[in-house]
């Protein structure tokens, strides 16, 4: 199990020990204290850096044969030089490797987003996507929608009484959120269902799709606030990225500042559904559901409990 102490990847971990799996979890050595702490007690960690090829074969696999690898790994910022190192490069070494310890099925956490690939995180994600259907093995790629962390940043800003942002009218995008138990129970049922095999999957939270407009307007009404919400125009973001694409001619921190200045109005202006390639549209209908959890009883669980969503990378206001 690659990728098991992000939150989607403790989810995954737990559901599939649940349901019978003994997982083995290679964590880098400075994590694995937290790891333990926070995986399932009957997860086996080994430590060893994942994205070193000869550390994940020593250290990782360790010799042993294997049916399943299942990965939820994935670069932290979506920097062009991280997102081709760990969302490609290790992946393309773990495959290598699961192939050598006679492996025969792989379950992929991708991402929605590939279908319209137009940043370099989603270039390398369908650079490995390509190589495990062409590699021969049983393969269950799963593209969710939105996570629930990752709507989440703006939670804390209107408690403290600020306007909700959101792009343009607001409803630009939509997206069904899935939360992190019912994408890693999907992802751990992907193991033992053939009707999940060989396939690409999308998938989505349970309910109608929704867009940012009604996120802030349902975060109001929680609080009993009057809704207060400000439109910023995509135009801002437009002359952000003119901006830090001049200056990253000269300096490759201002280059990576402008690939995620694209990956937040790529999020602003895409939405997080299939896409009908016949007309060009996202269709709500045609992204499957699944789970139980909202993305509004997860708002109203955090305001209840005071609780503040560690965002981490997922932070964008």
């Amino acid at each position: 199990m690659l990728g098991s102490t992000g939150t989607i990847g403790r989810a995954t971990v737990g559901a599939l020990i649940e349901r019978g799996h003994h997982v083995i979890c290679p964590v880098r050595p400075a994590s694995c204290p937290e790891a333990r702490s926070r995986l399932h007690p009957r997860a086996e960690i080994r430590p060893c850096d994942v994205i070193d090829p000869e550390a994940l074969a020593q250290g990782g696999f360790h010799g042993e044969s294997f049916d399943v690898l299942v990965s939820c790994l994935a670069s932290r910022t979506g920097a062009p030089q991280d997102a081709w190192a760990v969302d490609h490069a290790a992946h393309s070494h773990a495959l290598r490797i699961a192939r050598g310890a006679g492996i025969s099925h792989m379950v992929l956490l991708s991402a929605i987003c590939v279908q319209k690939p137009r940043l370099e995180f989603q270039k390398a994600k369908l650079a490995f996507e390509g190589e495990l259907i062409g590699s021969g093995l049983t393969f269950s790629i799963v593209r969710p929608t939105a996570y629930f962390k990752s709507l989440s940043g703006q939670i804390d800003r209107v408690r403290r009484g600020k306007s909700y942002l959101v792009f343009g009218n607001g409803e630009l995008t939509a997206c069904k959120p899935i939360s992190d138990r019912d994408l890693g129970a999907y992802l751990a049922e992907c193991v033992d269902d053939e009707r999940r095999w060989n396939r690409v999957l999308p998938i989505g939270g349970p309910g109608p799709a929704i867009t940012p407009l009604a996120q802030g307007k349902r975060l109001f009404e929680l609080l009993n606030k009057t809704p207060r919400i400000r439109h910023v125009p995509v135009a801002l973001l437009d002359a952000i990225i003119a901006v830090l694409s001049v200056l990253g001619t000269v300096s490759g921190r201002m280059r990576d500042k402008a690939e995620l200045a694209r990956i937040g109005r790529y999020y602003a202006t895409e939405s997080m559904l299939v896409l009908d390639t016949a007309t060009g549209r996202y269709d709500a209908d045609a992204t499957p559901s699944t789970g139980d959890d909202t993305i509004f009883d997860f708002y109203a669980r955090t305001l209840a409990d005071g609780a503040v969503v560690d965002l981490g990378d997922h932070a964008v206001f």
